[in-house]
């Protein structure tokens, strides 16, 4: 878990990291979360003279971010959690609950690499692959909460399983996990990963070549038809795959430029914040949560 306490314009003032303890179970995360908030307000108290007047949190899995609630996360074991509820009467103040990806992406995109970019698409590349749509400073999260999940559009028909059920989508074909599964394979180390893949593409390894290079071909289909719907002006890649640099942004730009028609080419840009943008995003969406009370 990693908390930090944010100013008014997005300042990281004080950052502090914890283990989650998920092999504890569900409750005692949850305690564990409350805990490490009171503590971060009283590390304000003692050190910078003032309280927190709001907290925000960004947990994954699936998020009821307007009735409060961590309703699934399958890694964390837990099931409608009341987290909003919680937290606030933990801490005697209003509380800000967000989905982990989408509030990484408010930060990438308000004070980070999008910044002054009024439509945005932040793609974080991981385990797996999710997004978050942003949209004049705010993060679009759909009807459902469900907008952004570009890791489920299907970029192969004929492509392998994916856990959501479908064939061929773009997370089992260009996610981090999927670069490390078809490097180990292709290399014949079952300990090789994807940063490892990346290093033997940069040694000129024409099997690692092989491997990044459809890897490279999937996410493009999939960002196409992602800037097809919704037309960004910056397209921010970020995730352990980003990591690698050029050796990624260069032939994904030529990719995506190749397979566009109509469409606009975005800038296509690595994250800024690394793994500090859930936390700056928590803290934005705190404000924001005082900033729209005081207009009410």
């Amino acid at each position: 878990m990693k908390a930090a306490l944010v100013g008014t314009d997005g300042t990281l003032l004080h950052e502090a990291r914890r283990a989650t303890g998920r092999e504890r179970g569900a409750d005692a995360v949850v305690e564990t979360i409350l805990a490490f908030a009171a503590d971060l307000r009283a590390h304000g108290e003692e050190h910078l003279g003032e309280s927190a007047v709001a907290a925000g949190v960004a947990v994954p899995g699936i998020v009821d971010a307007e009735k409060g609630i961590a309703v699934y996360a399958a890694n964390l074991g837990w099931r409608d959690v009341p987290l909003r509820a919680l937290l606030g009467e933990r801490l005697g103040v209003p509380v800000a609950l967000g989905h982990d990806v989408r509030t990484g992406g408010l930060a990438e995109g308000r004070i980070g690499a999008g910044r002054g970019s009024d439509r945005f698409l932040f793609v974080p590349l991981g385990t797996g692959i999710a997004g978050a749509i942003g949209i004049a400073g705010a993060i679009e999260a759909g009807a459902h909460g469900d907008a952004g999940e570009i890791g489920h559009i299907v970029v192969r028909p004929d492509g392998p399983d994916c856990s959501c059920g479908q064939r061929g989508c773009l997370e089992t074909l260009a996610s981090a996990a999927a670069v490390t599964r078809a490097w180990a394979a292709a290399s014949g180390d079952p300990a090789a990963d994807a940063a490892d893949c990346a290093k033997a593409v940069e040694s000129g390894d024409p099997a690692a070549v092989r491997v990044w290079q459809d890897a490279v071909d999937a996410l493009a289909a999939g960002l196409v038809t992602a800037l097809t719907l919704l037309d960004p002006g910056t397209l921010i890649i970020g995730g352990g795959l980003a990591e690698a640099g050029e050796t990624l942004f260069t032939p994904l730009r030529a990719a995506v430029e190749e397979r566009i028609t109509f469409q606009k080419l975005p800038h296509i840009v690595p994250a800024a914040l690394g793994d500090t943008a859930g936390c700056l995003g928590a803290g934005l969406l705190a404000w924001d949560l005082l900033s729209t009370e005081v207009s009410a």
